[in-house]
This record gives structure tokens, C-alpha cells and sequence, in this order.
């Protein structure tokens, strides 16, 4: 009986949907590790392997209001601020009166946004990718400072010189729902608002023909982050980013002048070892991370000539490369 296949043969469609997933990460307190909300993510897809792929950084945002002895006002800062400044007649001075009175506290927010990757397949594009940010609230500031009170509603929000109070938590660290990208679908509608062949799709495409494909899941090493931004005519657009993940510790090949042939063979071949996968280099070349482009055109002038140490489907791709550029 022939062993079944890590992955089926075709990409599996998602069950997952945005309501499931914010409910699951409201039903799940973090623990010491994120193993138990990867444990609930894999019971629902059980016959695709569910891993974090990345952690990202710290980051910092405005949190709510909290009274003094750390009783919950508003979980939003700048929609309480916005409803009781109109509360208050539009009146400065009175917002400020009744938030001495109370002596409000102001929070902020703290986390990190967790990646998981769902993999569906062995193409580069075939992974569900869902982000997470787990989140810790502190207490910051006082809402209004005893020594400089704001002059417009924009520094009542977010002041110049705050007037920072003893920290303490509020209450327990939690998970949010932020996204879940389907890769495949993404980038369908990536592609349809570029007529020429958006970078990252192009990444995915020589991906799938190199001999990196044949070695490893692109998702065990890459993740998408998708954004808008504004286009020519102010229209907002979609768009999409390709991020590394892993934090290896790969050397950096920024000066390769007059490095060719064998030695030149030996660098690369060190670098796809420690990377995990062959033809490695050519991608980190892409998004010009520890190779720069000027290692392309040196290996394609080296095949060009008297050295074949690249497989024919990693030439044919930098050659397609070398005849048009791009990065990511």
C-alpha cells in the first residue's frame, strides 16, 4: 500500500472564516507559549500542518482609560475623547475639568503579531497565512498632565510632554484576530490590479520552477504581509510584500569583486547549506538581503562561460532574471 501524501495533490479549500478565528482567540488566554492557540487552530484544519512561522516585533499602540485604581473607563482612548468632547459642549476646557476630576488614566497597548502558516500544498503560493497580535495593556499617563494640559483635542490624544504614572497590567494579557490571507486568492487579486507581473507573484513563479521548490515549502522561510497603499490618482490599492522569516545565521556576501568560478561556486553553495535549501542565495538576492544583485550577474557571467555548476532550472530563472530584473 502506497504511503498518502503529506499534502493532497490539489490545494484544499479553507474552512477557516474571520468569526471563527476572533472567537477562538477571545475563548484563549495566553499562556507561557502560543502552543495552545496553535493546538486550536490545527483542530480546525486537521488534515493540513499548522505552524507560527514568525514572531514579529514589539510593537505600541493607544490604549483605553482606566480610573485610578485601574477600573475600566473605555477600551478606545480617541473614541471616549471624540463622544465626550461633544459631551462636553465641544469645550476643551470642560473635557479637561472632568477628566481631573475623575483622574483618568490613559493606557497603552503592547504586543507582537504572531504568523501562523497553514500549509496546503507544495507550491510556493499554497499556505493559509493568519495573523494574530497578542496584546498587553498598561497604564501610561494621566489622560490630562498637572503641569501641561493640551491645547487641542489632537494633543489631548497623544501629548507632547505626557506625564507618566506608575505601571501596572490591566488585566490579562489576550489574543485578537487581525487577518487571515488565503495566498492563492490574494494573490489573484493582487494580480488584477497589476497588468504587469507583480513582484512577489513573479518570486512565487520562479520559486515553483527552481530546484528550491523541489527541496522546501517557500513558507517555511518567506510569509506575505499584505497593505495598501495610495496609488497615482489617490485611489487606495492592494498590495503585498514578501518578509523572511527565519533568523539565521547566514553569511553576508555584500563584497564579491572579483569572485568567480570555484570560489565563487564554493560562497553560494556554503550559503544554500546554511540557509537549508539550494538556490537559496538567488531569492535572498531578490530581496537584497546579504547577496547583493551584483551576485546574479556574476554567476550568470561565470555560466556564460566555462563553469555549469548551476542546475538547468535555476540558469533558465536567472537567466529570465538577468534579461529583466526585478527585486522584492
Amino acid at each position: 500500500m502506497m504511503a498518502e501524501p503529506l499534502f493532497q495533490t490539489h490545494p484544499v479549500a479553507s474552512p477557516l472564516d474571520g468569526q471563527q478565528l476572533a472567537k477562538l482567540c477571545k475563548n484563549t488566554l495566553p499562556g507561557q507559549n502560543d502552543g495552545q492557540l496553535l493546538a486550536k487552530i490545527q483542530a480546525l484544519i486537521p488534515d493540513c500542518p499548522v505552524r507560527l512561522a514568525r514572531t514579529g516585533s514589539e510593537w505600541y499602540r493607544l490604549g483605553g482609560i482606566v480610573d485610578m485604581h485601574g477600573k475600566r473607563i473605555a477600551s478606545d482612548l480617541v473614541e471616549w475623547t471624540e463622544r465626550t468632547f461633544i459631551e462636553c459642549g465641544k469645550d476643551l476646557q470642560t473635557l479637561i475639568d472632568h477628566t481631573r476630576e475623575q483622574q483618568l488614566i490613559a493606557t497603552r497597548q503592547t504586543g507582537n503579531t504572531l504568523y501562523f502558516v497553514i500549509q496546503t500544498g507544495r507550491k510556493a503560493e499554497d499556505f493559509i497565512q493568519v495573523d494574530i497580535d497578542k496584546i498587553r495593556e498598561m497604564s501610561d499617563r494621566l489622560l490630562v498632565s498637572n503641569t501641561c494640559p493640551p491645547d487641542d483635542l489632537e494633543e489631548f490624544i497623544d501629548p507632547l510632554s505626557p506625564e507618566y504614572v506608575d505601571t501596572f497590567g490591566i488585566g490579562t494579557a489576550r489574543y485578537a484576530y487581525r487577518r487571515k490571507t488565503d495566498v492563492p486568492v490574494f494573490m489573484g487579486e493582487i494580480n488584477k490590479y497589476h497588468p504587469d507581473q507583480h513582484p512577489v507573484q513573479r518570486f512565487m513563479d520562479d520559486w515553483n520552477r527552481s530546484s528550491a521548490q523541489q527541496k522546501a515549502l517557500l513558507s517555511d522561510d518567506w510569509i506575505v504581509r499584505p497593505f495598501r497603499n495610495t496609488g497615482r490618482f489617490g485611489e487606495q490599492q492592494i498590495n503585498v510584500e514578501i518578509i523572511n522569516t527565519q533568523p539565521k545565521n547566514l553569511p553576508q556576501l555584500e563584497d564579491l569583486r572579483g569572485q568567480k568560478g570555484v570560489q565563487l561556486h564554493n560562497l553560494l553553495t556554503r550559503f544554500d547549506r546554511q540557509a537549508g535549501y539550494p538556490f537559496a542565495w538567488f531569492f535572498y538576492m531578490l530581496k537584497n538581503k546579504w547577496i547583493p544583485p551584483q551576485c546574479g550577474v556574476a554567476v550568470f557571467n561565470d555560466i556564460s562561460g566555462d563553469f555549469s555548476y548551476l542546475p538547468e532550472r535555476d540558469a533558465a530563472v536567472l537567466k529570465d532574471w538577468i534579461q529583466s530584473p526585478y527585486g522584492v
